[in-house]
């Protein structure tokens, strides 16, 4: 533990698994005080992980509080940022939207409804909140907000073209991610000057999340994964980075080589051995 992050206020979505639940981890490692968000407190209808589990995870540390949220209803998720607040005592410090929704449908037949899901989790739902906690920030002259976003996002070129792990059934995830990354930019650039630092965080490799290895079983090749800490590490980079830092579309692992910044484990003790390539 470096306690880089004590008396920090920090909310998590998508906290109950994977990517969130690791961030979750590591901010509680660190000192900070935590907001965890799902859609549900307990057991997922089909994949394993709820914030009860990051919580139980969370317990040794220090306060991990779960709030129980539909980022896909905009009623709900306002609730989300106000609540926080008044759960941690005080005005958030640092913004994690992690919570993705992935269907993956050939695009030819991608249902409206379908589409609406996605672009309400994946691009609504992050700007609802951080236009939430934008004004708290800019009055106190510092605060973090971290998108994370895909390389899904990248337009394919070709013809002719490569082979993707997911086909073609990821067109809408995508479009979504790359909303996401457009829109992040320019809000960097509005806040510039403010002290709040807006960037967007992806994988170089995908993350062995519960997840991933759903989706890609047999797709990829066990080392064609990264392990869950480079994209933690990296989310703790950007949640104490400096003001010029920012309107940035972020990749794990160059970032981390950018700031000369090793991985560290989720409990922030030791760094991970071996270090990843």
């Amino acid at each position: 533990m470096t306690g880089e992050f004590v008396g920090r206020r920090v909310v998590v979505t998508g906290a109950s698994r994977g990517i969130g639940a690791s961030i979750a981890e590591r901010f509680a490692a660190e000192g900070a005080s935590v907001v965890i968000t799902a859609r549900t407190l307990e057991e997922h209808d089909h994949l394993e992980g709820s914030l009860a589990d990051t919580m139980a995870r969370c317990a040794k540390y220090g306060t991990v509080v779960p709030l129980v949220a539909d980022l896909a209803d905009a009623t709900d998720r306002a609730r989300i940022i106000p609540e926080s607040e008044r759960i941690l005592g005080g005005p958030i410090d640092i913004l994690v939207n992690n919570a993705a929704a992935g269907i993956h449908q050939l695009s030819a037949s991608m249902s409206l409804k379908h589409r609406r899901i996605m672009f309400e989790v994946n691009f609504h739902a992050p700007f609802d909140l951080a236009q939430a906690v934008i004004p708290s920030m800019v009055e106190r002259g510092e605060g973090w907000i971290i998108n994370v976003s895909s390389s899904s996002s990248d337009i394919t070129d070709g013809p002719p073209f490569p082979d993707s792990p997911m086909g073609t059934t990821n067109a809408a995830y995508g479009a979504t991610k790359a909303a996401l990354n457009r829109y992040t930019n320019v809000l960097g650039v509005e806040l510039y000057g403010t002290g709040v630092r807006v960037n967007t965080l992806q994988p170089v490799k995908p993350v062995a999340s519960a997840g991933a290895l759903i989706h890609l079983a047999g797709r990829l090749d066990p080392d064609r994964f990264n392990p869950v800490e480079v994209i933690v590490e990296a989310t703790m980079a950007l949640s104490s980075c400096g003001p010029d830092l920012t309107a940035r579309i972020c990749v794990d692992g160059p970032l981390l080589g950018e700031l000369g910044r090793a991985v560290r484990e989720l409990d922030g003790t030791a760094l991970l051995d071996p270090q990843p390539s």
